[in-house]
């Protein structure tokens, strides 16, 4: 089930660059509650189209398989954490057409589907939210989303973020890198925003 509406083409990317912005979603009709049966999906860059979509039982079975058993470390649950993101892009990508998004921004700009960091970063947020409600997510929970930029670094670049419980430890888990239906990348959030990007040569 699919319900989609779309929102004027605004930058809002100078907001996401200020760190009292990162936790703010760039429209105010994204759930921010979500739940399989209820859920947004950002995309046309900058959430420029927002869809409601849900899940059947057993989508939603075969994205959290990854997470059921639980996690001996933080980082095998990390590890868990981006094979479920993976699985659930793939899924909602056959209901909104997401799954033609490419890594990045340029290899599929200004074509229907593509989703830049704003669109990734929201997402993910959500699929995050969506695995810690069902009580999967045993040693991290979700963080704020935090932004990048620097000199060396480039433009304004956002990702959503997972803490590790009891070290305080946070990690960028970034969909934006790599292809539809990819594990996202994740690295400590100092060397994310230090520049850090996965080798996709």
């Amino acid at each position: 089930m699919l319900n989609k509406t779309r929102h004027p083409s605004i930058l809002l990317l100078f907001l996401a660059a200020n760190p009292a912005h990162a936790d703010l979603f760039v429209r105010d009709d994204i759930i921010t509650a979500p739940t399989p049966d209820s859920f947004s999906v950002c995309f046309d860059h900058t959430c420029t189209s927002v869809s409601t979509a849900s899940l059947t039982p057993d989508e939603w079975r075969d994205a959290i398989r990854p997470l059921q058993r639980p996690a001996a470390t933080a980082a095998a649950e990390r590890a868990a954490i981006a094979e479920s993101i993976a699985l659930l892009e793939a899924i909602v990508g056959r209901y909104t057409g997401t799954h033609r998004d490419r890594g990045r921004n340029l290899p599929g700009f200004g074509q229907p589907g593509q989703l830049d960091c704003i669109d990734e970063s929201t997402n993910s947020t959500t699929y995050l939210r969506m695995l810690e409600r069902d009580g999967l997510l045993r040693h991290h929970r979700v963080g704020k989303r935090s932004t990048r930029f620097g000199l060396f670094i480039g433009m304004p670049h956002t990702t959503a973020v997972v803490e590790e419980i009891g070290s305080a430890r946070r990690y960028a888990v970034d969909s934006w890198f790599l292809d539809n239906g990819q594990p996202p990348f994740i690295a400590e959030i100092e060397q994310w925003k230090a520049g850090a990007a996965p080798d996709t040569r």
